[in-house]
Order: structure tokens, then sequence, then C-alpha cells
């Protein structure tokens, strides 16, 4: 079958993409999602429980008034390691004398602000296609803890990340938001949360407030989370958390519940101060809940117990009385409710593990077979014969061994039930992402294949198509390959997405696996007849492949195969330094060899040519006839002689150059996660030791821009030039980054707002002196063209 390069090219492109589609649908799993569309749904009623009993109800809040206080970027250590007791000593405080309890949460990757949003407020796990609608925040559908209080007539305040806003639109009765991309501001954006708290402690119109505090996080983009500046921005976190406090502390003597105020992270912050990824920097955050209705712990203080962060959605909507939002893979902090009697506990487990068990049932086939539903529904018994002893007035040690057993029970059985829905969440979907990228593999082999083709003048492909589908080979593999999709079929345990496609588009797909496989084979088999036959032609078996071509296919494909490892992926720039440095060295050996080599070579034709030249001269003696032009002539081949010297000892360098280069760029910053604790040049440039060099360094930068790029500028772009270079230099000072000479201490510094904006008229008047001189050259252009045509 003989095909055209626009054909085969929208072949391979369109069998590429169903293998790309195929494999993302396996490597992004479905979030587990409840099928019913009734919000909320009903409690579920208390076991053995009459009709007429209370307790077939949601339960009553226990705090009156809730304050969420979440510090962007704030990292377990920085609560609970030495940081917290020197910069967060209040905090540190109430966790030693038992007003708090504190936790380790993990998040769950990715871990970037608007993932996290969700899993606090839904108990769900986000997936990784959130982390690219972090950008865009959409409005949160599902069912969530702000709509739930919403719903129950909670007044809600919030300051802080616009993210919320556009999640929550029209659920909060006041509203201040603040944009998390100025990354270069440390103060204003929370000074613009901090301002509204005077005001709103002091009312009683609200029952919900969230604060979303955003400085931490920039600090830590900026300059990392071991930077001075640090310490002073967990002191103003811990001085708002005791004035809030001190505030709901005195607004109990008359109301007739506690209060709660929560301190939390949405993420942490790795050790270069990004976050995003899955290290224990970056997924552990602290989680405190202060109340007054606490009761105190004896003895010393206990390290903080590891929790998901998804267990704070059920927390929450438990302790405001409010439904669990049921999409929750969340379990209850028991340790929240613990002061409550044992009735109230069993009824708060039995909500949650209620609530889990029909999330489980809707997701999972196989349901039943679950250890943690089959402990659920043992306890669940054991539970209703606690509520017969309960209802007969039966205080014996008979009523409280059991409501301890059934307590015990029920908390193992939501662990488990909460770790079978979230490994559920983040299994990946193994087959349907082999099944893709077997058919991306194929593509890849077959254009590899086509190359040498694909370069000639008539691009034309002979695919031998009509060979492979009738060969014994397709049809063998078109039942070994159904024969593998039954077995994985039949015996997985959770559902694959390429097992519930119908059986027609399986086999579609499983005859074109076999047909490509088919096609690559026949298409070698004729690579390597062709190969061993002699060829007539010298030219043609001259012309094989040479060192650097296979170092550079050899260093591709290894390239590519290291990709499917995550820490070749997060240090991928130490392949790029290996090949780089491979491929100059190559390019370097090459080009000597040639250089040096063609010299000998051309020695012969060389001397041959000088006898000619030689000649020619005695023959314009003898006849007395000088020719100025052949002067002239040999002048310029002179010159071009010295041209071509100064490019081929240019090329020599070259390789070596950038090594050099190379070597100097892998010096200035380390990156990656093995490695980046290293000191390095970058660091040691940006040190407040070294800002004289610092400076001066980057002052000659800026004149080299300015040098190199000025040629061909006119007068009015120079100046906006020159003008907006000396801008970018004073912005960099406003920060303190690099001296001016006028300015000796940090007195006066502004926050680099006016210098941006200096920056950006010039840059505006660049690009309209630049536009206005392009034009003008067309309009020259153009009558020079139209006089010529007239002329």
């Amino acid at each position: 079958m003989r095909l055209g390069s626009g054909a085969f090219a929208a072949c391979c492109v369109v069998i590429e993409v169903l293998g790309v589609a195929v494999f993302l649908r396996g490597f992004f799993p479905v979030s587990v999602r409840s099928a019913s569309r009734v919000r909320p749904l009903p409690p579920a009623p208390e076991p053995a429980a009459g009709p007429s009993s209370n307790w077939t109800q949601l339960p009553p809040p226990l705090f009156k008034k809730v304050v969420i206080m979440l510090v962007d970027g704030l990292r377990s250590d920085f609560v609970f390691g030495s940081k917290g007791v020197q910069f967060m000593p209040y905090t540190t405080y109430l966790m030693e004398k038992g007003f708090a309890h504190s936790f380790i949460a993990e998040a769950k990757p990715p871990t970037v602000t608007l993932p996290r949003i969700k899993a606090l407020m839904t108990g769900s796990i986000p997936g990784f296609i959130d982390a690219v609608m972090n950008f865009n925040s959409p409005v949160l559908l599902e069912d969530n803890l702000i709509g739930q209080a919403k719903a129950a007539g909670k007044r809600i305040i919030f300051y802080g990340d616009d993210t919320w806003i556009k999640l929550f639109p029209k659920h909060f009765i006041e509203y201040d938001g603040t944009t998390s991309f100025f990354v270069s501001d440390f103060r204003e954006v929370d000074d613009n949360v901090t301002r509204h708290l005077e005001n709103v402690l002091k009312r009683e119109d609200w029952d919900m407030l969230i604060l979303h505090y955003l400085g931490l996080d920039h600090i830590g983009h900026i300059t990392g989370p071991h930077s001075p500046m640090i310490g002073p921005k967990l002191k103003e976190m811990d001085y708002i958390l005791k004035k809030i406090h001190i505030s709901l502390l005195s607004k109990e003597r008359k109301a007739s519940l506690p209060h709660l105020l929560v301190l939390c992270g949405d993420h942490g912050m790795s050790e270069t101060g990004g976050h995003g990824a899955s290290s224990v920097e970056e997924v552990s955050t602290p989680l405190i809940l202060i109340s007054s209705a606490f009761q105190r712990k004896s003895g010393s203080f206990q390290p903080p117990e590891h929790v998901q962060q998804t267990d704070l959605a059920a927390t929450l909507a438990v302790s405001l009385g409010l439904p669990i939002p049921k999409n929750s893979v969340g379990s209850l902090l028991f340790p929240v409710v613990a002061g409550a009697p044992m009735r109230e506990q069993l009824r708060f487990l039995h909500l949650n593990l209620v609530q889990l068990s029909r999330l489980l049932q809707e997701n999972a086939p196989m349901y039943e077979k679950d250890p943690g539903f089959q402990q659920f529904k043992v306890t669940e018994k054991l539970h209703g014969n606690w509520i017969k002893l309960y209802l007969e007035r039966n205080n014996s040690e008979i009523l409280l061994n059991l409501g301890r057993k059934v307590l015990k029970q029920y908390l193992n059985a939501l662990k488990t039930l909460s770790m079978s829905l979230s490994k559920q969440v983040a299994q990946y979907d193994m087959y349907s992402m082999m099944v893709g990228t077997i058919i991306v593999l194929e593509v890849l082999i077959l254009l590899l294949l086509s190359t040498p083709k694909a370069l000639c003048q008539k691009a034309e492909f002979e695919i031998p198509l009509s060979s492979s589908l009738f060969s014994l080979l397709f049809y063998l593999m078109v039942l070994v390959l159904s024969a593998v999709h039954v077995i994985v079929c039949t015996s997985a345990e959770s559902s694959c997405y390429f097992c519930n496609v119908s059986w027609l588009m399986a086999v579609g797909v499983m005859m074109l696996i076999s047909a490509l496989l088919c096609v690559i084979l026949s298409l070698l088999t004729n690579t390597f007849e062709s190969i061993r036959l002699p060829t007539k032609n010298p030219a043609a078996s001259s012309s094989s492949w040479s060192g650097l071509d296979l170092l550079i296919l050899f260093g591709t494909l290894g390239h590519v195969l290291s990709l499917g490892a995550s820490s070749f992926i997060e240090e991928e720039h130490q392949t790029w330094y290996f090949l780089t440095n491979t491929l100059c060295l190559a390019l370097g050996h090459e080009i000597c060899r040639n250089h040096f080599l063609g010299k000998d070579c051309d020695h012969n034709l060389a001397l041959e040519g000088d006898f000619q030249k030689d000649t020619k001269k005695v023959l314009q003696c003898t006849n007395d006839f000088v020719d100025v032009s052949e002067y002239s002539k040999m002048h310029k081949m002179s010159s071009l002689e010295l041209s071509e010297g100064y490019e081929k000892w240019l090329g020599l360098a070259s390789p070596w150059l950038v090594l050099i280069c190379c070597r100097l760029l892998r010096s200035l910053n380390q990156t990656g996660v093995q490695w980046a604790h290293r000191a390095d040049f970058g660091h040691w440039l940006t040190s407040s030791d070294h800002k004289t060099e610092l400076s001066v360094l980057t002052f000659l930068s800026l004149i080299m821009i300015f040098i190199l790029v000025q040629r061909r500028c006119s007068l009015v772009s120079k100046v906006a030039m020159a003008l907006g270079l000396l801008g970018v230099y004073c912005y960099r000072a406003a920060f303190g980054n690099v001296f001016l000479p006028w300015q000796r201490d940090n007195k006066d510094i502004s926050k680099g707002i006016i210098e941006a904006r200096f920056v950006y008229v010039f840059v505006l008047g660049i690009l309209f002196t630049g536009t206005k001189d392009l034009l003008k050259s067309q309009v020259i252009s153009a009558d020079v063209n139209v006089r010529s045509r007239v002329c």
C-alpha cells in the first residue's frame, strides 16, 4: 500500500492521538463520586432507634462559631519544629497546656492551592487535572461544607485569596479577595486580610469566618523556607491567632456553646520554596483545632498524630451540625468529640461510616468484600445491641465494656474504609495506560523506520498493510491479546476503563495493535535484507550513519525512556548535562579529525594547484603582459582563505566553549530534589555578604544588553531603553537585592511598585517607537517599489 507523506503523517497523528487519549484516561483516575443527586442526603437513623426517636435526625452542633485561619505554604515543621517554638510561642503554649488538638495533615499531590481548598471543603481527593484548573478556578458544584453551611442558614465571612470567591460565589455575606500571583508582595497581601479583623471580631452577625493568608507562601517562592524573612512572618501569624483566640474566649461568656479556631495550611513548602510535588515537606501541613471545650491533657506534650487533610471536612460538618459532604473520603477526628457522652460519640462515628459505606457501594462493584465494609456491618449490629441495653437503663459494667468495644471497632472500620476509598481515587488504571503506551511506541517505531524515505525528494511510503493483515502472525496476535483482555477484565479487583468499553471497540484496538506490530516487523525484515545484499554503487554503501548520528539517536531514545521514572523526571537536568557534554566532546572530536585529516588529504591537490599557478605566471611573464584584474582576484582569494581559516578555528573552539559555558551554568543554580540544598554560585551572589558583587554584575549585564540591542534603534528608542534598564536596576534595588549609590540604608525603600510602573512606561515607549519605525520603513520600501515600476 503506497501512501504519500501527507496521508502517512495524518494516519500517524490520528493513531497517536488515540494512544495518548487511552493513556491519559488511565493516568487521570476518575474521582470517587456519589451517584445520588439528592443534596443533602437524609441522615442515617441510629441502629435500633424507633421512628419517633430524636436520634434519627442530625445531632446538634458542638460549636457556635468557627474561625478557619488558613496560612498558605505553612508546613508542619514551621509549627511543630524549632521554628514553631521560637517564632510561634502562643500556639506552642496552647498545645502544651491542652487547649488544642494538634495533627499533621497529609495533603495528596498535586500540592497547589485550588485542589487543596477542594479537599479541605469537600473531603474528596482532587486529581492532577485540578492543578491545570488552578489558573482558572471554576465554580465548585460538588457537595461541600460551604454549601451545606449556607443551606443551613450559616452566615459566612471570607477575607484572603480570591480563589475562594471564584469557587464559592454568592456564598459569603461579606468578602474581600486578594490576588495570589503578585509573589513579590509579602506584606500588603496579608495586611488586606488583617485590617478587617478588628471590626469583624466585635460583631455577632456571623457564624463562620475564613481567613486565607498568602504572605508566607510568597516568601517561600522568592527566598526559600530558610530565609530570615520566615521568622517574622510566623511571628505575625502567631500574633493574629492570639488576637482571634482571645476575642473568641471573651465571646464565650455570653454564648451557650464554645467556639472553635482552626489553624491549618493548604500545602507545605519544598526546600527550594516551591510546591506542587509529593515530597515530605510539601505534603506535611499542620492542623490545629483550638477550643475551650477540649479537656486538658495530663503529662508531657504528645507529638502530633498523622491524619489526612480530607478529614477536616467531616470533622467540621459534625462540629457544626451539618451533613457530611457525600463525596468525602475523610474520617472524623475523634479527639474533637471525645468529650461528648458515649451515645453521641457512637452516633457521630455511625453517621461518618454510613456516608463512607454509601460512597463505596456506588463506586466499587465488589464492595461487599471490602474488609472495612464487613467490619462496619458487624459493628453496626453490636451498636444496635448497645442501644437496646442503653434504652433499658442498664448502667452495668457490661454496657460500658460493650460501648468501648463498639467504639474501638467503629474507629478501625472508619480508618479501613477511608483508606480503601482513598486508594481507589489514587489508583491508576494500569491496563489502559499500558494499551495507550503500546500504541504510542508502535507509531514512534514506525516513524523512525520511515525517516530515511521521508528525507527523499519524492516522499512516498510503501506500507506492507495487505500482507500483514492476511498473515498468520496477525491472527495469532489478535487471539493472544483477546485472551489477555479476558484474563485482565475478569480478574481485576477494580474496574478498568478499557474493560468497560464494548467488545467491538476493544477488538478493534487489539486489531490495530496487531496490524501495527506486523507492519513494523515487515519493515524491519525488508531493511535487514537490503543491508545484507551487496550494493553495486559504492556511494550508496558509504552513506551509513556516522557516530554523531548514532549518538543523537540513542541519546534521544535514552532520554525518552528516562522519563518513565519519577526520580529521573525530578533530576532531568542531570540527564541533559550528561547528554550535552557527551555531544560536545563527540562533536569536538569529529571536527578535529575532519580538520587535520582533511589537510593531509588535500596536500597533494594543493601542490598540484601551486604548480599550475606557477606555470600560468611563467606564461604571463614570457608574454610581457601584466593583468591588474588578476592581481585583484588573487587578493580576494587570500582574504577568502583568511576568513575560511578563522571559521575553521572558530569551529574547533566552539565545542570547548560550549563545555565551559555548560559548566558555569551548572554551578550557577542547583535544581532538582537530591542536590538542591548544596551551595552554588547563585546562592553565593544573592547572600547579603556579596551584594556588592551582585550589584556590579547586574550593572555590567544591563550595560551589555544596551550595547548589543541599541545598534539599530532610533535615538528615542535608545533613550527609552536606557531609562527602562535603569528602572530594572532600581526595581531590584527596591527589594534590597542590589545597591544604589545614593541609598546607604533600607529606610526609604519602596516596595518596587513605582519602579515597576517606571519600567512599564518605557517598555510601552519602546514598543511605540519600534512600531512607528517599522511602519515608516514599510512605507518607504513601498514608495521605492512604486517609483521603480513607474521608471
